[in-house]
């Protein structure tokens, strides 16, 4: 009797070591079909994180990727960090990253102009970059084939700001508004970006040129760096208007926080002419003075979008898939997002 229930278990044991061995080996292949990990893990460097647009860019993210995680059940790791307009800082934190064999760093780079270190330390670890906001050189992106960039043409901002501009001064009676003192010239103060910024390059020289090839009549009364930020713009601001208590009759700014802080610094000085002020991005702060009529006009610069395309090509990336249809890459390297031009009389498509 004994002997008998002992085969009886010794067969059940072979039989459950069969069913297990066979299930291990239906694991084993699909596990050979996807060598894919169960997390991602992104870093994203900014350069300043009290930019408006890169703030709203990064939280844009944030939502992204918890989207994703109910969507697919990966999880995603996302860091987000400052330089505080540091490159050398920069430079730490991605090594940092890279130590921590993060998939991919996601770089806004303090310097455009000195990608080299990250770059070395990328390609030594293969670990893909994509830059985004500031454009590094086009010999740094040429470098590498995991390398990329995410923004916009800057040219394009500068056009449809001037296009703004012109819309208004092709109206006799909104030009006579703007021209206060009636000899045909606008007199402007302009309010740049940051030194060497190859958008502060091009939204400056480009917007004036638009408008001098247009016919327009054009007198300079200043120009000044306030480095993005509206308290240094109402600071330059309240600077001009000392120095021109009755001549300024237009702001032409890079951006909007800048076109915010001339705003400020008019209202405050309570400056007798009414200056047309005009800038870029599109920032909420911008679209609410569009639509209250203080401010005269924005180029949206779409940072959400942005924001998507750069989320979805790192988790492309850090799963090891091709990039969907979706992303349209330049030359292999590049993806532009269009800017947009916004007036009072389109604002509310932007703010809904």
């Amino acid at each position: 009797m004994m002997r008998t229930i002992r085969d009886c278990c010794s067969r059940l044991l072979i039989k459950y070591i069969i069913i297990i061995a066979a299930l291990s080996f239906m694991l084993s292949g699909c596990g050979q079909k996807e060598e894919l990990t169960d997390e991602v893990k992104i870093a994203v460097l900014a350069y300043d994180e009290y930019d408006t647009l890169i703030d709203s860019m990064t939280k844009h993210m944030s939502k992204w990727c918890r989207q994703k995680e109910k969507e697919t059940d990966i999880r995603i790791t996302l860091d987000v960090v400052d330089a505080r307009k540091s490159q050398l800082t920069q430079n730490d934190q991605a090594e940092k990253f890279i130590n921590e064999k993060y998939d991919v760093l996601c770089v806004n780079l303090v310097d455009r102009t000195d990608a080299t270190m990250i770059i070395d330390m990328a390609m030594a670890a293969d670990t893909p970059v994509i830059f985004f906001n500031r454009e590094p050189v086009e010999k740094d992106l040429s470098r590498w084939d995991k390398i990329y960039y995410v923004g916009a043409v800057a040219r394009q901002s500068a056009e449809m700001q001037a296009g703004i501009i012109m819309d208004a001064l092709s109206d006799p009676d909104k030009f006579a508004s703007i021209d206060a003192n009636g000899n045909g010239t606008i007199q402007y103060v302009m309010l740049e970006g940051e030194a060497g910024h190859q958008d502060t390059l091009v939204r400056t020289s480009v917007c004036i040129n638009e408008l001098v090839d247009a016919g327009y009549s054009l007198e300079k009364l200043g120009d000044e760096y306030a480095n993005w930020e509206r308290d240094q713009a109402k600071t330059k601001m309240l600077e001009f208007i000392d120095r021109y208590p009755f001549q300024i009759e237009m702001v032409i700014a890079n951006n909007d926080d800048m076109a915010l802080g001339a705003l400020d610094a008019i209202g405050e000085s309570g400056y007798p002419l009414d200056p047309f002020v005009v800038g870029i991005n599109g920032t909420a702060d911008g679209l609410e003075a569009i639509r209250t009529m203080k401010l005269d006009g924005s180029v949206f610069n779409d940072a959400e979008g942005q924001a998507d395309v750069i989320m979805e090509m790192s988790y492309a990336l850090g799963r090891g898939e091709p990039f969907p249809d979706t992303i349209e890459l330049t030359f292999d390297k590049y993806v532009f997002k269009p800017y947009s031009p916004i007036t009072y009389d389109n604002v509310q498509t932007y703010l809904e």
